[in-house]
């Protein structure tokens, strides 16, 4: 049997996606820059486009501009908080230390040209908290920025608080939605949002699209020049074909969220359920405050990397952690944020499940990760030592 149980690395794409690009692959292929009408066409569709995503978000269209992803649009969001703050003499950034890479490179760089940056604490449950967040909030405070959703443990942040203090405090507010998007809903203006970034490869849409919303009033800093498409704040010719399935796949996912969630979540606490029977193992992550699909767990006394080749041999599809650095050997940043020691974090598994996964799929993971963790156990130098007492077991 084979298995996808990877959807928060990246997602198939979904029918109403694909017919949604192919006629801008095929017959209206124009350039959306063209003033004749076969181009014209495709600026229509843009700003179909347009329309319905800022109508998932409860944005106005003129707030929302196209991108290459999730990072390129969390890279122009910081920056343009960062530069603008930089010229009112605030050069103080604050996040947290389980973002994604693409929000804490960005603020790394930053640091280098003369920002001070604050990572708060994410804590055992990887759940900011607002005090700590609301004591370090300064004067030269230039931007706050908070992932709705954690890419490797699913957590979910207080973003409406967030938003709320950030507006009182008058200090602009970015978040990484890109896990969320298309999974829990979304209101910019209910939840104070100054800048969100999406990516359509994470409900159903291509990879290589994306799109930051960026409040009426924000002065973005351009990070990529040399035309004046996206209102002169984004050059580079359009996705059309892209765009258009990236709307239509988030305009189902929104439309279906609800029965997409009922089905998912029982899945998950299934495996939750059943796989947390494996002796010294360990759930990550609060699961009271969750995103439907994502599951991670550690396993004492293993290397995550051969459980996922083993996995990879039973027909599962699964990750150790964000797929953006699956290839690195270093423990995750996430796991180590949330207090997690180096020996247990290395033993980690992901598994993210989607409405396209089935209670039979399940059952197949449920009934192969133990067997497999038990054969890694059996070889393992460590997990030899831990069940002879010769060192403590931390799970």
């Amino acid at each position: 049997m084979f298995v996808y149980a990877d959807n928060a690395a990246t997602t198939s794409v979904s029918k109403t996606a694909l017919n949604a690009m192919l006629p801008f692959l095929t017959e209206q292929y124009g350039n959306p820059s063209s003033l004749y009408s076969f181009g014209q066409n495709a600026a229509e569709a843009l700003q179909a486009a347009r329309e319905t995503i800022a109508k998932c978000l409860n944005a106005d269209p003129r707030e929302i501009y196209f991108t290459s992803g999730g990072s390129e649009a969390d890279n122009q969001a910081i920056v343009s908080a960062a530069r603008l703050g930089a010229r009112k003499g605030k050069k103080h950034l604050i996040s947290t230390k389980f973002e994604h890479h693409a929000v804490l490179h960005t603020l790394n760089k930053l640091e280098k040209e003369g920002f001070e940056v604050t990572l708060l604490d994410v804590h055992e449950d990887g759940v900011v908290r607002l005090e700590d967040l609301e004591a370090a909030i300064r004067e030269d405070t230039a931007l706050v920025t908070v992932m709705f959703a954690n890419n490797e443990i699913g957590t979910v942040q207080p973003i409406a608080q967030i938003g709320a203090l950030c507006r009182e405090k008058k200090i602009p507010f970015h978040c990484d939605a890109v896990q969320a998007a298309g999974h829990m809903p979304i209101d910019v203006k209910a939840m104070n949002i100054d800048m969100l970034a999406i990516s359509g490869h994470k409900f159903h849409a291509p990879k290589g699209v994306g799109a930051l919303y960026a409040r009426k009033g924000m002065v973005l800093t351009n990070i990529i020049e040399g035309g004046a498409q996206e209102r002169g704040k984004r050059a580079g010719t359009e996705n059309v074909a892209g765009i258009a399935a990236m709307a239509a796949a988030l305009e189902e996912s929104c439309a279906n969220m609800e029965e997409n969630t009922a089905k998912i979540i029982p899945m998950r606490d299934k495996l939750f359920a059943e796989l947390g029977k494996i002796p010294h193992s360990k759930i990550n992550g609060s699961l009271e405050h969750h995103v439907p699909g994502t599951v991670n767990m550690c396993f004492e006394g293993i290397e995550g990397e051969s459980l996922l080749l083993m996995l990879d041999d039973a027909g599962i599809c699964a990750s150790s952690g964000s797929a953006c650095t699956s290839g690195s050997l270093d423990p995750s940043h996430v796991l180590l944020a949330i207090g997690l020691p180096h020996e247990v974090a290395h033993g980690s598994l992901r598994l993210s499940i989607g409405e396209y996964n089935t209670m039979e799929e399940i059952d197949h993971i449920i009934e192969t990760v133990p067997k497999v963790v038990d054969y890694l156990r059996a070889m393992s130098p460590v997990w030899d030592e831990l069940q002879k007492g010769q060192r403590p077991h931390l799970i």
